[in-house]
């Protein structure tokens, strides 16, 4: 029998619509997909749970009302640090965002966080963001989807200043990194960037990463592992991921996705 896995990172809430995060749903336009056809491809593969993640208010309101009708589907409501400079030019959007806590199913905070690679928003505006994002967090004793790029030493006083438990989502950092959030209790979120890593250095930090620690994600529909880099990405890839992460690091792949699962259970609370 299939193993069944957890997608605890997608963007499927706004297939098919013309409203929800704008590159997201012009990628899944190129598609003809529909979003019960990827719920369904999801199950059939085995991956029976998913997380549909927020970017921004409008985007997290859309993930609440999408997994309110599909057993499989939960929601994270979160500002992507991209979207700080949007959220703290209205201001009314704050306790609109805060109120979305109280929904049905939702299962944490973000991704939120620092990104200091393409500073699409100023940082002064991240942070603001993500620190209203981690009072939210504690407030309402929810996890937290961290979106953290080129940004670690900043990230890691803004977080030890409001703990929170937590994923690091899409990791693809140092072993130093990884070890400092290993000692904060943080869990660590693989996806498809995995299977295209080519370096020694990255392939060891993979490795490393503790077992009990390890959630997978597919980002989709974005990220899509290889052999099917180019195409959309959905979360049924989540079982190459796992088998990829299960021969990278010798173990078995049935096991890999028992223990994974069991992580996100733990976390998500789901």
């Amino acid at each position: 029998s299939l193993p069944m896995l957890v997608d605890t990172h997608c963007h499927i809430q706004s297939i098919g619509l013309s409203y929800g995060e704008l590159t997201t749903r012009e990628l899944w336009a190129n598609s003809d997909l529909t979003a019960e056809q990827v719920v369904k491809n999801a199950q059939e593969a085995g991956v029976t749970k998913m997380i549909c993640v927020g970017c921004d208010y409008a985007d997290s309101e859309l993930a609440v009302q999408f997994v309110q009708d599909k057993p499989a589907c939960w929601a994270s409501i979160g500002i992507h640090p991209h979207e700080a400079a949007e959220m703290r030019a209205h201001q009314s959007n704050y306790p609109k965002f805060a109120s979305l806590i109280h929904q049905p199913k939702v299962v944490a905070i973000g991704e939120c966080g620092l990104d200091f690679f393409y500073n699409h928003s100023p940082r002064a505006d991240q942070v603001k963001v993500l620190e209203f994002q981690l009072a939210l967090a504690q407030e309402a004793n929810l996890p937290v989807i961290f979106h953290v790029r080129e940004a670690f030493d900043e990230f890691w006083p803004i977080f030890d200043n409001t703990p929170v438990r937590g994923v690091l989502h899409s990791f693809t950092d140092t072993k130093a990194n990884l070890d400092k959030a290993i000692q904060r209790g943080l869990f660590i979120g693989v996806n498809g960037i995995a299977t295209f890593a080519k370096s020694a250095e990255q392939l060891d930090m993979y490795k490393a990463i503790p077992q009990d620690r390890l959630l997978l994600e597919t980002d989709a529909p974005f990220l899509t592992p290889s052999p099917n880099r180019g195409k959309i990405n959905e979360p049924k890839q989540i079982v190459r991921i796992c088998e990829f992460l299960a021969e990278l690091r010798g173990e078995k792949h049935n096991q890999l996705a028992a223990q994974t699962s069991k992580n996100a259970a733990q976390l998500f609370d789901i």
